[in-house]
């Protein structure tokens, strides 16, 4: 059975960006696919920050990449690129872990005007460590997905249909993709 990874590079436990990772985490195992999320910051800090790549966290992490068929890479927008801290744990992979694996970047900015980082910030790096295989990927605006919360509970997020489209649609790329690989 593929497995698939989401590596979700968000330093805030309520960004709207895992309500995009929820729902697509959530229709892959509707597909019975098995997946694996990587929340870059429950890793430790310090593993990071100092590139211990013998960490037994970053081991484990690495490792689920690594057994990996698809990678999805999840990342708000800041300044025009990914997170600081979703290029930290990048660094800690092996020069080729992406080689032969399907990469889905699914990215989420305040506005339209950074649609573009997943081509010109996130492609170039991970075309450096061997990723040659993509899928649709999908850049969402804030306005697209409504969070609520209450006083010490989880965010829930409802995303809008636009965006459950295009999710939907990647998602079923991605299976498409896995689905021929097993052939």
């Amino acid at each position: 059975m593929p497995k698939i990874v989401i590596i979700s590079g968000s330093p805030n436990a309520s960004s709207r960006l895992n309500g995009i990772t929820q729902y697509v985490e959530q229709q892959l195992i509707e597909k019975n696919l098995t997946v694996d999320l990587i929340t870059v910051v429950s890793l430790p800090p310090e593993d990071l920050i100092h590139a211990r790549f013998g960490s037994p966290a970053i081991v484990e992490a690495n490792k689920l990449v690594e057994d990996a068929d698809a990678v999805i890479i999840a990342s708000p927008v800041y300044k025009a690129s990914f997170t600081g801290v979703l290029k930290t744990f990048l660094d800690l992979l092996p020069q080729k872990g992406l080689d032969g694996k399907i990469i889905a970047p699914l990215f989420i900015g305040g506005t339209i005007a950074h649609l573009l980082s997943i081509d010109y910030s996130l492609k170039p790096v991970l075309a450096s460590m061997g990723a040659k295989i993509y899928v649709s990927g999908v850049y969402a605006v804030d306005s697209q997905i409504n969070r609520t919360q209450e006083p010490n509970e989880a965010p829930v997020f409802e995303i809008n249909e636009e965006l459950t489209l295009r999710l939907t649609e990647t998602v079923n790329e991605l299976t498409r993709e896995l689905a021929l690989r097993s052939k």
